[in-house]
Formats: structure tokens, sequence, C-alpha cells
């Protein structure tokens, strides 16, 4: 299988931490229904890969994402111990408790930037977001769990327009104040540029938020991530959201396709020879596996490329 030839470039990280979304944010959108047991063996495969985080599933109600219902089922048959590190998203206290009695080690929470999708998404204002997360990472800290806050709709919201850089900032400063250990800035509908990118990195280490704790969830929907993706490394960023094949979107935003994808995500870091500790090659493999599971091609470029 071919791989990309590596050019190092100055000023940018020698390694990055991929943190794959692709069984929770790349199956929630899916119609058909995924068998727990080859969502089971989606995860074992990606971690085999040499993805070292694997968001796992959510333990949002069934009724909200039906996809998702199994998820008791599924980490039943994970190693939640070992060393890949395997997060849970919750929206709520009642999230919190079905992860606490699976033995979940870390949580995220999906907070928003704006007040429209907040009420979408979570049913709350975005003042009454913050009310409703502040007992649910509380509680997770005291039980020794790591927290991470996702704040969506940072580049551009389809009720609202554009989003204030001054805005998100705040939204995520008081995220990470509630107690989570990192941000992930997510361009939920894709309409971010690399600019766009840098100013509001560039806020949040004014406002205090170390580079270091950021992460970035770029969506592909006008062909942006990948180049969002680079403004963000040269940045400093070093822990990138991305989705096996491609998979994914947002079912409370409308117009949000495929999330990045972790295989064309992973060319352009190994041929910059940044580090991954992924190993492209069982990476696609896995994608086009999963590809027949879902009975269509992956949408990564990188997949069709080298599984076609």
């Amino acid at each position: 299988m071919r791989h990309p030839q590596r050019q190092a470039q100055a000023g940018l990280p020698k390694q990055v931490t991929i943190y794959e979304v692709g069984p929770r944010d790349g199956l929630q959108n899916e119609s058909a229904l995924v068998p727990t047991e080859s969502k089971i063996d989606f995860i074992r495969r990606l971690a085999a890969a040499g993805l070292s985080v694997i968001e796992a599933t959510s333990f949002v109600r069934p009724e909200w994402v039906p996809q998702l219902a199994d998820a008791d089922a599924v980490l039943a048959e994970l190693d939640l111990n070992g060393p890949v590190s395997m997060p849970v998203l919750v929206p709520n206290e009642r999230g919190l408790d079905r992860a606490l009695a699976a033995g979940v080690r870390t949580i995220a929470i999906f907070g928003s930037a704006t007040d429209s999708f907040a009420r979408k998404n979570l049913n709350r204002s975005l003042e009454e977001q913050f009310t409703m997360f502040e007992p649910t990472v509380a509680r997770a800290r005291e039980h020794g769990l790591d927290v991470r806050a996702y704040v969506s709709m940072c580049f551009g919201d389809p009720w609202e327009g554009d989003v204030p850089v001054e805005q998100v900032v705040q939204v995520g400063k008081r995220l990470m104040g509630l107690g989570a250990s990192q941000l992930s800035i997510g361009d939920s509908i894709g309409v971010g540029t690399p600019g766009h990118v840098k100013e509001l990195i560039a806020g949040f280490v004014d406002a205090g938020i170390a580079v270091d704790d950021l992460a970035v969830h770029f969506h592909d929907t006008y062909g942006q991530a990948l180049s969002n993706a680079y403004a963000a490394l040269e940045a400093g960023v070093t822990t990138f959201d991305s989705s096996a094949g491609g998979l994914g979107g947002c079912p409370y935003a409308p117009g949000a396709t495929g999330n990045l994808a972790t295989e064309d995500l992973v060319w352009m870091l190994h041929g910059l020879g940044i580090e991954t500790g992924i190993s492209l090659d069982a990476l696609v493999e896995t994608s086009t596996w999963m590809a027949g599971v879902l009975g269509r091609p992956a949408p990564s470029g990188v997949v069709r490329a080298l599984a076609g």
C-alpha cells in the first residue's frame, strides 16, 4: 500500500494525538442500525490500528439517537481499563450515572457556542447549559473521571450565521472552568477557513487557555477540513478529532456533512513527518470493512485511493 513521502516542515509539532470519533459521531447519523457486534469489532479494529483515543459511544436517550441505544452492551465488551482511552459522551447526570456503572474512565460533555443550537441540541438556552453541565462535571471529577468539553458551532451557525470569536472564547472558557481538562473546538457545519482557525485559537490563548488544552474538530462540508487542520498545526494544536473513513455529521445541524476523515488526516501528518502511532494500512482496511457493513463507499479520499 502506498504511503506519503515524508518532508518535515519547521515549526510544526513532532507528534500529535488523534481523537477518533467514528464509533460515536461517525455512526450516530446512520439511518440503518449497525449491529452491536459490528460496533464492538469496529472499535477493536481501530485500537489495533494504533488509535490511542477512541470515543466509543454516547449515553444519550435512545429516542434521541437510536443508533447508540446499545451503549451499555457495547461498553460491556470493551477493555475500559486498557492502554486505549475510550471516552463516552454524556449529556447530563443521568448519562453520568450510566457511565459510572459501566466503568468509564473519561466522559465528554457537548456544549454550544450559540443559543440556537443549545436549544436545538440540549433543549436549554446558552446560559442554562452551564447549569446543566456543572453538577455532571463536578460529580465526574469527584469519582476520578477525566472530562473533555466540546463546544460546537464555533465557526458559524445555521440559524444565527457568523459567530463572534469573543463569544466562542467566552463559552469555551466557562466550560473549561467547570473542570474540563480539554476543550474541543468544533466547526459543526464545516464553514471555517484557516485564518478563522488561527484567530480563534489565538483568542483562547489570549484568554488564558493553553494551546495544549485545545483540540479541533472539523467537518468537511466545504472541503476545508484538511486546510483548517494544517492551520491548527501551525498554531500549535496537537490533538485532532477525526472519524475513520470520514463518517458522520450532526443530526441537529442542517448541512453538517462528514467529519474530517482520519485517513486523510494521517496521510497529511505522516507526509509532514509527524508521528501519530497509527498504521495507515490497518486503518484503511478498517474503514473499508466498515464501508461494507454500511453498504456504501467510505467518503475518505485516501480510503478510496488506497482501497480502490
